[in-house]
């Protein structure tokens, strides 16, 4: 891709940028609509797990597929092509008439989502070649995740209130068409110089693990682990995994090269995403749930109840993006664990939502953690790179992010349905969600341990030799055996 401008650079930035919004932006308004949908079209709490789940799940399965694509085919092209899919499914959404085609037309929209991300980030770090500017376009595009969060709850709240749950779809289609403009004339294309072959085998490896997974956590609370059914799917998730894992060491242009994963720092990363968006799927799933159906609040003010947690995060997204660019990712990645570990300790242990000046201690905690987590993760997993392999990073990174999605609601709703029985009341919703908040605190412990092992000498050691292996190799030269 030829040189750009400072000023050319930032408009392309801005664009990326209005991607991730609408992206960002479609889940937190879809979870404060959730209690809508669940009484409109007779949902259970399975059938609101569902309702992200079907989108995290479909955009984690070919997040990869669409990284090596647009690096093969043009990062502009595959861009272009996300957006107006997106954009379609939002439109369809709108329009479902039952929560089964609404799962579906979310799949539609998780289709267009997997060409927007990771293409967009691969996009910026093409543009941004120089270290320290990367890192502060990273942290601007985290940033734009706070102001999703800031505004996706009250937008969603004024939608629902005023028009109904259909038209927080609505919002996706103007913006997409912008971004649509804009890219085809000012975003240069650029394409890998080698980019990576498709993947079909490894492909279907990949969705029969997230999706099977998925579907044994969800569904155990109703048929029951020991049920024939859920050990089954567990066994295709073991049996999908085990073969990922066999297939992609043999191939000589995989889709999940593990290589990758002989980097330290790139393999903290990956469980840190996991792990930092399993606890905000959770935080927000749990949170909406209580806010309207045990507290009876409005969609609106339930969204405004957590603005504490998103104003922080549009706060620190910034902050974290000039800390990582100027002292590394060590520090933001301790405070980011730190924090977030100690906003589900104070819902777990002290029940922070029976008291109001607690539970927006929590919020603001978790808000401040979930800020300062963002850019780390993304800076450590693209940084260490060839740019050839940028797309490819990055849909790693993308692809844990949701992965980590899915899990959170999977496992959260999961044990709130457990209990879900005896949770009419707050005090039984309460007990019912302790487990919960015990599972993100310690999301927010493996956050506050990895960042300590995955940022020292050692760890800067493996990420140089991994780096090298990429590097030095010349098309075609490396059998596959010397690789694994």
């Amino acid at each position: 891709m030829p040189e750009l401008s400072r000023r050319r650079r930032l408009l392309v930035l801005a664009i990326c940028c209005m991607s991730l919004l609408i992206v960002s932006l479609d889940n937190t308004i879809l979870n404060v609509a959730l209690p809508s949908i669940q009484h409109d079209l007779h949902a259970s709490v399975a059938g609101m797990q569902w309702t992200i789940d079907a989108y995290t799940l479909v955009l984690a399965a070919l997040l990869m597929l669409a990284g090596s694509t647009a690096d093969r085919l043009g990062r502009r092209r595959v861009f272009l092509v996300g957006l107006v899919v997106f954009a379609a499914g939002s439109l369809l959404c709108s329009m479902a008439p039952s929560l089964e085609w609404l799962v579906i037309f979310r799949m539609v929209q998780a289709v267009g989502g997997s060409m927007l991300n990771p293409v967009a980030m691969s996009i910026i770090t093409n543009t941004f070649t120089e270290p320290r500017e990367r890192a502060r376009a990273i942290g601007v595009w985290g940033g734009v995740v706070g102001i999703s969060m800031a505004a996706g709850p009250v937008i969603g709240g004024l939608l629902v209130q005023s028009v109904g749950w259909r038209s927080i779809f609505w919002i996706n289609v103007p913006i997409g068409a912008l971004a649509l403009f804009l890219t085809l004339r000012y975003v240069p294309e650029s394409r890998a110089p080698r980019p990576r072959r498709v993947d079909p085998v490894g492909q279907l490896l990949v969705i029969g693990l997230l999706g099977s997974l998925t579907y044994a956590i969800i569904e155990a609370p109703d048929a029951g682990w020991a049920s024939p059914e859920i050990l089954a799917f567990v066994l295709l998730a073991l049996a999908s995994l085990a073969g990922l894992l066999g297939y992609e060491r043999r191939r000589r242009e995989p889709l999940i090269d593990l290589r990758f994963f002989h980097s330290a720092p790139f393999s903290g990363a990956t469980v840190v995403a996991v792990c930092a968006f399993a606890a905000l799927a959770g935080f927000l799933f749990i949170n909406t749930l209580y806010l309207q159906n045990i507290r009876g609040l409005s969609a609106l003010d339930a969204g405004l109840y957590m603005l504490p947690m998103a104003g922080m995060t549009l706060i620190f997204a910034p902050l974290s993006g000039r800390l990582v660019g100027s002292r590394g990712p060590r520090l933001s990645l301790l405070l980011a664990g730190a924090a977030m570990g100690a906003s589900g300790l104070i819902f777990a242990a002290f029940d922070a939502q029976s008291a109001d000046p607690l539970m927006f201690t929590g919020y603001v905690l978790f808000g401040i953690g979930f800020g300062l987590v963002n850019a780390p993760i993304t800076n450590t997993a693209v940084s260490g790179m060839p740019r050839a392999q940028a797309g490819v990073a990055a849909a790693v990174a993308s692809t844990s992010r949701q992965v980590g999605q899915s899990l959170g609601v999977a496992v959260i709703g999961a044990v709130l349905a457990s209990g879900a029985h005896a949770t009419a009341t707050t005090d039984a919703f309460l007990a019912a969600g302790r487990p919960a908040w015990w599972i993100i605190a310690g999301c927010g412990a493996a956050v506050l341990l990895l960042g300590a092992l995955t940022t020292g000498r050692w760890a800067k050691a493996t990420a140089d030799r991994t780096a090298a292996l990429f590097e030095d190799e010349a098309p075609g030269h490396q059998p596959a055996d010397a690789r694994s």
